[in-house]
């Protein structure tokens, strides 16, 4: 709670999995009265908040209104039947960066504002030094927002379209995700080896402090057109293609290794296209 034992704010959260929890978990701590609803009403036990019987009453307790749901889809049947005169919906969801716009005129046309999110932490990181959450929308309901959404993560407010933070949060999701199926793969391809995982990572570890500059090296090359030896493009489709011989001679699922060496071999085939390849 606030150090003042008063009430920093008011602020509905709609929708309770493991991220919605942890944003009223973050508003109570900041010292919000806090109201929630979701369709399965046991999920707010214990958050401490007011457990609103509707949607209307959810929406009628604050201004502000937090959504943290799995589509927007789940925004407009929800919403669907509210009025949102005078109200703001911060929508935290994912979606595609055109849902996300489609979603907006959806608020707006029942007399609300509308902000996009996408917040880039784990539940258990929110509020954290390492999270901040994407944001886009009109200037002007930003910034009349701004200290009510502080308290949840730093703010990275990307501009009046209200697509962009889920382009954003959605370009993120593409370097994560496959580098995360990743990992597991490297982790398969240890342990069907018969070697300790414990000893493989980290060499894992090691490996991401390099990273931030091949990033930045690869960002000036996709601007420039594509790698410039072609060279380069045939080396790393022989390593893509060692990547899948390895793990099926260890009996590790080669579906994600297969598809990355399918790139790397289109790449080394066209280098003078090499980024519109990796485009689609």
């Amino acid at each position: 709670m606030s150090t003042s034992g008063r009430a920093a704010g008011a602020v509905t959260v709609i929708g309770l999995g493991p991220m919605g929890q942890q944003i009223v978990r973050t508003y109570r701590a900041a010292g919000f009265t806090v109201t929630v609803w979701n369709r399965t009403p046991g999920k707010a036990d214990g958050l401490g908040a007011h457990r609103a019987e509707t949607v209307a009453d959810a929406v009628a307790a604050a201004e502000l209104i937090v959504l943290s749901l799995t589509h927007y889809d789940a925004m407009d049947e929800i919403l669907g039947g509210a009025d949102l005169t005078g109200k703001v919906v911060v929508n935290l969801s994912s979606d595609s960066p055109q849902r996300t716009r489609q979603g907006a005129a959806f608020v707006r046309a029942r007399g609300g504002e509308f902000l996009a999110g996408g917040v880039m932490a784990q539940p258990h990181e929110l509020a954290g030094p390492a999270a901040y959450i994407f944001y886009s929308g009109r200037p002007a309901v930003f910034e009349a927002q701004r200290e009510l959404l502080r308290p949840l993560a730093a703010m990275e407010y990307l501009g009046a379209d209200d697509g962009a933070a889920q382009v954003f949060y959605q370009a993120m999701l593409a370097l994560f995700l496959p580098l995360l199926l990743g990992y597991e793969q490297a982790l398969a391809i240890i342990d069907r080896s018969g070697s300790e995982i414990a000893r493989f990572m980290p060499y894992a570890q090691r490996s991401l402090g390099s990273v931030g500059e091949l990033y930045a090296a690869w960002a000036g090359i996709a601007e420039d057109g594509g790698p410039p030896d072609p060279v380069y493009l045939r080396m790393m489709a022989a390593g893509a293609r060692h990547v899948v011989a390895t793990g099926a001679e260890v009996g590790v699922d080669t579906v994600l290794a297969e598809s990355v060496s399918s790139y790397w071999e289109r790449a080394a085939g066209t280098p003078e296209s090499t980024f519109q390849v990796f485009r689609g």
